[in-house]
């Protein structure tokens, strides 16, 4: 292949000689078909009571069915009904298209209340239209999804790309296109302008059809409708050549991502002034989530020790009168950022024998442990004390565990276990959490214990959210009425 030209280009095997219809259609088909739903069965709820309203109030009933429609395809389309995702995806569809009626509904109950209107309206009516609007646009939605999904299977949407560059980088956008079956994309075939006998008859399963004059050739013949140029982004003055020739075509150009950019490929991009830069990594559960969770943890902490402190009293009382020396144990743990501070427990095992450095967990029928400290451990009341670390700030009432840094599991530290156990500490360590709540509690004498709570961690922390808090607390009262692993 070191002299091959390519004057004439074959025609693609593997991509339809007809232009895709631009998927756009389809969605605003969707888009009309949603907002007509709503007038429909707002139209049909007025009929079936026309006879019971008066001229005036019939005429108010369909005001309001005129502005539940618009304020509906305004939300809809804020709330990101007729994104790309949500058309072949039922359950992402459904999920924002009832969260769009919901705050439709939500919103037209405060306009009916400022306008002092609301007493107007009847409420059977309203809700009746709620249950039957809200019905009639699922089952619609489901009907135009699989007429989505059938069209995009048929390639019906999609657009003809040709990838200019064979090398790694072009066979590595080739092989994430044919493995995401969601894009609507065909890939023509790859075209190079390498003469060394470098660029091979097919790459990734797509044929090398040509060069760039070949290229252009076919853009002309009307066969390509996008050009993604895979160039090493350090070949600056070579992809300036490329593109400068391929602008002079009636066609969309892109350039694919730098080899390395495909380890984050799913990093959110934005725009930096007019760069855009990619986000790699980020500090979960911060902002407005952050300052919504140290809220919640102040006001419920603040009303779980108005209620519990006579059980405090009684606990305190009881170490006490059990074994000699203080009520409290304070033990060094690493907060948010690595931080070291010292966590709060009643205390559980005999005073002389507590450690404070090279921590060894307490394990089952462990003699260090004292009769008061077998049930305060059983049902996890010993953490009651963590409360206090809460309102100091140091602790959350949800969140990882924390562990003392010479903790081990299998006989090795956790951070040799797991190389990125440090993620934990992206956040504040809590009282409960997502891992204790699914059962990974108490020892972890093993490596695979460690690695499942490390996992569950690290969910929770992607995942976070207020529910998924009040969740988590909900369940612990569960697994502290009925614990299993808690020594």
């Amino acid at each position: 292949m070191n002299d091959m030209r390519f004057d004439t280009p074959p025609a693609p095997t593997s991509a339809a000689d007809r232009p895709g219809v631009p998927l756009d259609f389809a969605v605003f088909a969707v888009r009309v078909l949603e907002f007509l739903t709503v007038l429909a069965t707002g139209a049909i709820a007025v009929a079936i009571v026309r006879d019971t309203l008066s001229d005036d109030v019939a005429l108010l009933y369909a005001r309001v069915v005129i502005v539940t429609a618009i304020a509906f395809g305004v939300l809809a389309e804020s709330l990101g009904c007729y994104d790309v995702d949500a058309q072949f995806s039922l359950r992402r569809a459904w999920q924002r298209l009832a969260s769009t009626w919901v705050t439709v509904a939500l919103f037209m109950i405060t306009l009916g209340f400022l306008l002092k209107s609301s007493d107007v309206v009847s409420r059977g009516w309203a809700l009746g239209w709620f249950a039957a609007g809200g019905a009639a646009m699922l089952g619609q939605r489901a009907l135009t999804t699989l007429w989505v999904r059938r069209l995009k299977n048929r390639g019906t949407f999609n657009q003809r790309v040709a990838i200019f560059g064979a090398g790694p980088q072009g066979v590595r956008f080739a092989d994430y296109v044919l493995t995401h079956d969601r894009l609507t994309i065909s890939i023509v075939g790859f075209f190079d302008d390498r003469r060394d006998g470098r660029v091979p008859a097919t790459a990734a399963n797509v044929p090398v059809l040509g060069n760039l004059s070949a290229l252009v050739s076919m853009i002309r013949d009307g066969k390509v409708d996008q050009v993604v140029v895979a160039l090493p982004w350090s070949a600056e003055t070579r992809l300036q050549q490329v593109v400068s020739r391929l602008a002079l075509t009636p066609v969309k150009i892109r350039l694919a991502p730098d080899l390395a950019s495909f380890t984050f490929a799913r990093r959110p991009l934005v725009m930096l002034g007019e760069v855009p830069v990619m986000t790699l990594f980020e500090r979960p559960i911060s902002g407005m989530d952050a300052a919504v969770k140290g809220l919640e943890d102040r006001i419920l902490t603040a009303i779980i020790l108005a209620l519990i402190w006579p059980l405090l009293l009684v606990i305190a009382i009881a170490i006490r009168l059990d074994s000699p020396g203080p009520i409290f144990f304070r033990q060094p743990r690493e907060g948010f950022n690595n931080k070291p501070f010292r966590v709060y427990k009643f205390r559980s095992m005999y005073h002389d024998q507590s450690q404070f450095d090279g921590i060894r967990q307490a394990s089952r029928d462990d003699p260090r442990v004292t009769r008061v400290g077998r049930i305060l451990r059983r049902t996890s009341l010993d953490e009651l004390a963590q409360l206090f670390n809460v309102m100091q700030g140091d602790m959350s009432l949800v969140g990882p565990r924390p562990h003392a840094p010479s903790t081990r599991a299998g006989g090795r530290l956790f951070s040799d276990v797991v190389a990125s156990y440090a993620a934990r500490h992206k956040v504040k360590p809590g009282i409960t959490g997502w891992a204790q709540v699914c059962g990974w509690r108490g020892e972890t004498d093993t490596e695979d214990k460690l690695i499942k709570r490390f996992e569950h961690d690290l969910h929770y922390i992607e995942n976070w959210s207020l529910w998924f808090d009040f969740y988590i607390l909900f369940r612990t009262v569960g697994s502290v009425l009925l614990p299993k692993n808690a020594f």
